[in-house]
């Protein structure tokens, strides 16, 4: 199984720090010491969860003459700030891209659903039901946002990805998937409670961030550490390590529980935020060209729930 190509969306607007010292008195200074974040995208009026999703598979697809839409027969989209629960974002990039009768699944586990999708992908392809597969991660951050929550109100982003996934190599600069890791930890800690996005209430809400903090160094550098371990690799073998982008302090926490270099970590914190589950695709998309063949490279996730992963890929 491998990957093809990625493609981003961002949307144009910036927000910087500045609208959150404005707004709540939280210091530039302040937010990049606690969350490594200097600046976010917010998704203009008339973007959503569907648009960002439609403009990034139209940018992997452009990106990839040897894929053409037409070939796609499995979507699988990921978001846990759905623009529609019924009209997904894979129904409306379906509709996009004009494929009809072809398997098309939304999913949510947090900000760790980018593995658990491409994971659905590995099961169809197993099952011969699909062969060439279209995953998109997207999430709209902010049209459920509290800003004014100053524990987590300045955390978050907006973005898209995706993902052309083929059964057969396509071509030699193709990522070849050599293992994939998921799981659930919902028992684990605070998983109830440590964040939530419920309809009847306020948006995103974070009241346990430490215990997140916590879980989240611990679980990506222990699935990282499993992933390699069962491919009889070592941390040493390892070229890039691109771990959900939540917070630079969790990224450089796992980077030093691997006793791994910071150069070795694709980040891209600094300058989106926490785009949820698009994150580490986003920043996949951003490393893509630079990966050399033999390098191996780790995606790491987790999420709120909990759920966590890894996957092993290589040129």
């Amino acid at each position: 199984m491998y990957i093809h190509q990625v493609a981003a969306y961002l949307p144009a607007h910036v927000i910087t720090n500045k609208h959150f010292t404005h707004l709540n008195g939280l210091s530039h200074e302040w937010i990049i010491e606690r969350t490594g974040i200097r600046e976010r995208r917010k998704a203009a009026k008339g973007e959503n969860t569907n648009t960002m999703a439609i403009d990034a598979t139209e940018r992997v697809l452009a990106a990839a003459p040897q894929f053409p839409a037409t070939d796609v027969d499995l979507i699988v989209g990921a978001t846990y700030t759905p623009h529609d629960t019924i009209y997904t974002l894979a129904h409306a990039v379906q509709r996009a891209i004009g494929v009809p009768d072809i398997p098309v699944v939304s999913i949510s586990s947090a900000c760790s659903s980018l593995l658990n999708a491409i994971e659905i992908v590995e099961g169809y392809f197993a099952m011969g039901k699909a062969r060439r597969a279209l995953v998109v991660v997207s999430e709209h951050n902010t049209a459920y946002n509290n800003e004014h929550d100053t524990v987590a109100g300045h955390l978050w982003g907006d973005g898209a990805a995706a993902l052309l996934i083929s059964k057969d190599r396509l071509a030699p600069t193709d990522l070849r998937m050599v293992d994939l890791i998921t799981a659930g930890a919902g028992g684990v800690g605070k998983a109830d409670v440590a964040v939530t996005l419920k309809p009847v209430e306020k948006g995103i809400v974070m009241p346990f961030g430490k215990d997140v903090f916590l879980n989240a160094c611990q679980y990506m550098a222990n699935v990282t550490r499993k992933i390699l371990e069962r491919n009889q690799l070592a941390v040493t073998d390892l070229d890039w390590l691109i771990p959900h982008q939540a917070n630079l302090r969790i990224t450089r926490n796992v980077l030093q529980a691997l006793d791994l270099p910071e150069e070795r970590a694709v980040s891209n914190i600094e300058r989106l935020g926490n785009t949820g589950c698009a994150g580490a695709a986003i920043a996949l998309a951003d490393q893509l060209d630079q990966i050399k063949p033999g390098e191996r490279v780790v995606i790491t996730v987790f999420g709120g729930g909990y759920s966590y992963g890894a996957m092993l890929l290589e040129r």
